[in-house]
């Protein structure tokens, strides 16, 4: 495996969008043509400078929906310092150069040899997110950098202060300051650096967010990857246990007070005893629960549609839901929602608070059919006997399904992450993630004296060509014997035109 400093000039670097700041990958710091395996390192190790400060960093991760320490380094700091391990073990052989030698070439091909190569697509722009301001943009950061490029990272409002000390963790690790800049957290600053010029933007928000990005990209050709947000449900099947049901099920709708993309808005049942077992249960286990917090950016559309749900007919089994306390205070219970008419938008819509609707499903085909019709797809869960479970999840047109379990295992760092329809497209994290910051670069070289092509036409060209066809893409023995004997006709005719 060859680490050798990849050949990156300034001028290959220019970036040539309307507006963009004519500057080389990293200014001066030329982070790009640092060896792979020692950008790997250097980003890896920023996972020590985390773990000496984690209490600062739990400190300073404390807000009104982040009022647990233990979610912190659970859900943040152990997966990012995680993340962090996996690129020092294995950035540099997923970032590598792919040689394509003589085993599969065409016959026509003789003589060539190339190489595929990874290269930094130039200045990536992170627009970072409030409800998980390590772990997400932490990732992200840490595969731009790895792969080459120069980051701007802008934080998510109220994010500021845990921002700057990520980006601090970073330098001290080696990274150079020219390598990764923190930008204010205005919304302004964001459109400021799309007009400066970008080579990708990286956005963990909201859809209505991501289309407003997506806008401004569009006018400079700007790729883009959307982490966005999610309607995920929550499937029980027939044999399911029920005691795993209801622990997944409040722990993925209490976490981090109710703000995870990949919480619980649907639980899907089949109507039958075990079902009223099981939501007699959650209800009970919910209504136990304390109130959180919701982030001020989702009060009014959280109570808005719990409202109008309960207006239009439907029940909040927990009994505990006050539209106005939450508006006024920003403070609220779960809600499990019972009886909700099948079109209301409820179902539809990106809700970053605890809150979750029964539906009844009387068929796994009526599952699938309202998971994959929703217009947000981020992922789903799926509960019940592991072969039967493993089969409907095959089913669905979502980023990431869990069987027999919530949100945890998509910490893992070996997995890349992103949705379907209005919950995004692209994928971060994972060596899927690592690659998504980069662009590819071939490099062909043709060896020897022999280019046929390069040759003066003849009248026997086409004869040769056919023959050649045929002879390669013979489907049967006798087929190609046939070509070899025209094949070895033709040549004879080309050779001696060539010699006139």
């Amino acid at each position: 495996m060859s680490h050798a400093p990849q050949d990156v000039s300034s001028d290959d670097a220019m970036s040539h969008r309307p507006g963009a700041e004519r500057t080389g990958y990293h200014g001066g710091a030329n982070w790009a043509t640092w060896p792979i395996n020692q950008r790997c390192r250097i980003v890896g190790n920023t996972r020590f400078e985390l773990a000496s400060l984690v209490d600062q960093f739990t400190r300073l991760s404390r807000t009104e929906q982040r009022v647990d320490d233990a979610e912190t380094v659970a859900s943040e700091l152990f997966p990012l310092c995680d993340a962090l391990r996996w690129i020092t073990t294995h950035g540099a052989k997923t970032l590598a150069d792919r040689k394509v030698g003589w085993k599969g070439r065409p016959v026509w091909m003789w003589g060539v040899h190339s190489v595929v190569q990874r290269v930094p697509l130039g200045r990536v722009l992170i627009l970072g997110t409030w409800n998980y301001p390590l772990l997400l943009p932490g990732v992200q950061m840490a595969q731009a950098l790895a792969a080459g490029n120069e980051v701007w990272l802008k934080p998510a409002e109220g994010t500021e202060a845990v921002s700057a000390e990520l980006v601090r963790c970073f330098h001290r690790s080696g990274v150079p300051e020219t390598a990764l800049r923190l930008l204010d957290s205005s919304p302004q600053a964001a459109m400021d650096a799309q007009s400066k010029g970008v080579d990708l933007v990286v956005l963990t928000g909201s859809a209505a967010t991501g289309k407003k990005v997506m806008h401004q990209a569009a006018d400079t050709l700007t790729p883009s990857i959307m982490e966005l947000s999610g309607v995920d449900a929550a499937v029980v099947l027939p044999g399911a246990k029920l005691n795993r049901v209801s622990d997944a099920v409040a722990f993925g709708l209490l976490f981090n007070s109710g703000a995870t993309c990949i919480g619980p808005r649907r639980l899907m049942v089949s109507p039958s005893d075990q079902t009223d077992l099981l939501v007699k249960g959650l209800t009970k286990r919910l209504k136990a629960a304390d109130a959180v917090t919701v982030h001020p950016a989702a009060r009014e559309e959280v109570a808005r549609l719990v409202q109008d749900a309960i207006h239009c007919g439907a029940t909040d089994l927990t009994e505990r839901f006050d539209g106005e306390k939450l508006l006024r205070t920003g403070r609220m219970h779960p809600v499990m929602l019972h009886n909700v008419p099948g079109d209301h938008a409820v179902l539809s819509s990106d809700i970053f608070a605890p809150v979750i609707s029964i539906v009844p499903v009387k068929t796994k085909d009526d599952a699938v059919k309202q998971i994959n019709n929703c217009p947000y797809r981020l992922a789903a869960s799926v509960f019940g006997p592991t072969a039967e479970a493993g089969a409907f999840a095959k089913r669905l047109n979502v980023g990431v399904v869990t069987v027999n379990d919530m949100v945890a295992p998509t910490a893992d760092p070996r997995l890349p992450f992103g949705g379907r329809g209005q919950s995004g497209f692209g994928v971060t994290r994972g060596p899927e993630g690592l690659l998504a910051m980069t662009t590819t670069r071939v490099i062909a070289t043709r060896k020897g004296k022999t280019a046929m092509h390069l040759s003066p036409r003849n009248d026997a060209d086409a004869e040769l060509l056919s023959a050649a066809l045929q002879w390669t893409h013979g489907s049967t023995w006798s087929r190609r014997k046939a070509a070899l004997k025209r094949l070895t006709s033709a040549a004879g005719k080309w050779r001696a035109l060539k010699k006139k």
